[in-house]
């Protein structure tokens, strides 16, 4: 299974990719071993996922979410925001 998310930074703004373990790679976010953009803007809060069955569809939609506007986004999350804490 893949995953494409949308998380929060800690200043508001919106970072889209895909993974294999949403659990796992909002940890390494949020431990400052994720993307290069969140590395300095921790802590980040998962607000959306979308389940794929293949890598390229999950690569997709993380490539189509990343044309949009940040407004587009906000839309998208509406009241989709999912609530889901790790330990």
């Amino acid at each position: 299974m893949y995953y494409t998310y949308i998380i929060e930074c800690s200043d508001n703004s919106l970072y889209t990719g895909y993974t294999t373990d949403v659990k796992r790679r909002i940890k390494e976010h949020n431990d400052g071993n994720g993307a290069k953009y969140t590395r300095s803007r921790t802590p980040v809060e998962l607000k959306y996922v979308e389940f794929h069955n293949t890598k390229s569809n999950a690569m997709s939609k993380e490539y189509s979410i990343k044309q949009l506007s940040t407004s587009e986004k906000r839309n998208l999350i509406g009241d989709n925001c999912i609530k889901i804490k790790f330990n």
